[in-house]
């Protein structure tokens, strides 16, 4: 018997006004897979992230999480397939006015109605899941360094322990080393988890690092999609001119004159 995908994309349109955002895209994630989709900026990464956590409703076309269809779905019914997400964002997205632990905390306490002291010792679990101890949790996100920010974001990700787990540009605006600390971490929190990792990113390390597949999304479609070990022998033109970072190829940047 086939597994059932753990996420399906099935022809996702996407536009604003004349401009074609998302131009069919189907693909497949099974479960427990890490997944990441590569892309330059204004590719459609970020908008089919949107489109399967539902911000954004797809034109035409549908999206199945455990084989069901969430575009279609019921406001109740889709808040219940929104209890297996989890969500690294780009930026950490922490609140300012809560302490660490409050902010892992958010979502067990909000979401899942978690008593605050049983909330509390969970996020300190899973604080000390990313290599921060509980004395973190008692400050406040400004008295943290962005790689400590970041850490926190994915101790958040996971305190709801989801089945399936975004990350949006997890290394961003971090140094190379922090940015591989951080890498290392997404790998371990992922598989002891068991989880279902759906990531965005341009950054080729990260992407390397942490997904078992890849696929590139160019003007809104995907021009490639297969293993991550396979990606240096892909043929595909558009791979190869982005993992090389290449100005020459069919990828054309679009300037203002």
């Amino acid at each position: 018997m086939t597994q059932t995908p753990k996420i399906q994309l099935i022809d996702v349109h996407k536009s604003f006004g004349a401009k074609t955002v998302l131009d069919g895209v189907t693909v497949e994630i099974a479960p427990a897979e890490s997944f990441v989709i590569i892309g330059g900026s204004g590719s459609g990464k970020s908008v089919t992230l949107k489109c399967i956590l539902g911000l954004m409703r797809p034109d035409r076309g549908r999206i199945l999480v455990d084989g069901e269809d969430v575009v279609e779905m019921q406001p109740r019914d889709r808040e219940q397939v929104m209890r297996k997400f989890g969500m690294l964002f780009q930026g950490a997205a922490l609140f300012d006015s809560l302490k660490v632990w409050e902010n892992v905390a958010f979502g067990l306490i909000q979401g899942h109605k978690m008593e605050r002291r049983r909330a509390k010792d969970k996020a300190v679990e899973k604080l000390y899941a990313v290599g921060l101890g509980a004395e973190v949790g008692e400050l406040y996100p400004a008295e943290l360094s962005g790689g400590m920010q970041k850490r926190v974001g994915l101790a958040r990700a996971i305190a709801t322990e989801p089945e399936i787990i975004f990350f949006d540009e997890p290394t961003t605006g971090l140094d190379p080393i922090m940015a591989d600390v951080i890498n290392d971490l997404i790998v371990k929190c992922v598989k002891e988890l068991g989880a279902t990792a759906v990531s965005i990113t341009h950054d080729m390390h990260s992407a390397r690092k942490i997904s078992d597949r890849m696929a590139m999304l160019y003007h809104g479609q995907l021009v490639w999609v297969g293993r991550t070990a396979e990606v240096d022998q892909a043929d595909n033109p558009f791979v190869d001119q982005f993992i090389h970072g290449r100005a020459e190829g069919p990828i054309k940047m679009e300037l203002r004159r």
